[in-house]
């Protein structure tokens, strides 16, 4: 839809894949279960009578035409999916880092029926994105980089964050295997650069005075898309399989950006395998 170059992260790169993955389009940065204490219970899929800003739908046509309106900023095409993901996974192997897949790789593994009817799923969610003009990543992975220099706002994926462009877009994503990504109500958190011990941190960060250029230093770095949970937030599961499109902010978006971020990763936990467009 538009080159990297052309598109504001909502995090700071921090490491070699820190450029068009979940941050880029967009699933803790300074404590895996929240902020200033705040531990949350286990994110459930999201009920719509508690959670309406988000609607379901049941086809990719209808994912696709939905409207951002009456202040709904995600939709939800929900689905039970044929196969074996964990075996797609472990047929890749232990490998460090990131993997992007494409239908080759996939259709080149060693899988059984099962194995094989989740590769298939997967290149045909692959097809179905780029039909319609986008340029979907498909990645197994063990975890994101981490913002290691954070100062007063961490801004790596596992910060609650929404996402940015210059021109009219959407985020997609699926989880298929591992832990999913998770989503909380606006109405939930705070920005971070609005509450004022946080921002009286990042104006000693950047040097100076309130004002336009303090302005642009919190949009350059990304401050801006980052938010803090309150108390009674309760986060929602994307849960596996489904697919998502989610509002970001960009020009004339008539609903606010849906905050998102990815799972705390937990040691030992098994590799998570996400489609994002």
């Amino acid at each position: 839809m538009f080159g990297p170059g052309e598109l504001c992260d909502s995090v700071r790169p921090a490491g070699p894949h820190a450029s068009r993955r979940e941050f880029c389009f967009s699933t803790l940065g300074r404590a895996a279960a929240g902020v200033a204490g705040n531990v949350f219970p286990m994110p459930e899929f999201p009920d719509p009578a508690a959670h309406p800003r988000v609607r379901f739908v049941d086809s990719f046509a209808a994912l696709v035409a939905a409207p951002w309106a009456d202040g709904v900023n995600a939709y939800c095409w929900r689905r039970t999916l044929p196969g074996d993901f964990g075996e797609v996974v472990a047929r890749l192997g232990q490998r460090e880092g990131l993997t992007d897949l494409d239908a080759a790789i996939l259709r080149a593994l060693p899988l059984s029926p099962a194995g094989r009817a989740a590769s298939e799923v997967l290149c045909a969610d692959l097809h179905l994105l780029q039909e319609q003009g986008l340029e979907p990543l498909l990645d197994c992975f063990d975890a994101y980089p981490r913002d290691e220099a954070a100062g007063a706002v961490a801004t790596d994926v596992y910060s609650f964050h929404a996402d940015r462009a210059p021109v009219p877009a959407a985020t997609f994503l699926c989880t298929y295997f591992g832990a999913p990504s998770e989503g909380v109500d606006n109405a939930q958190v705070r920005r971070h650069v609005e509450i004022p011990e946080t921002r009286a941190a990042l104006r000693r960060e950047f040097g100076g005075p309130e004002g336009p250029e303090f302005e642009a230093f919190l949009t350059e770095h990304c401050y801006d898309l980052h938010y803090a949970p309150l108390p009674e937030a309760r986060p929602y599961s994307f849960g596996l399989g489904h697919l998502w499109r989610i509002a970001i902010a960009h020009p004339g978006c008539p609903v606010p950006p849906c905050v998102h971020r990815a799972p705390p990763t937990v040691p030992g936990q098994t590799r998570r395998l996400l489609l994002i467009s």
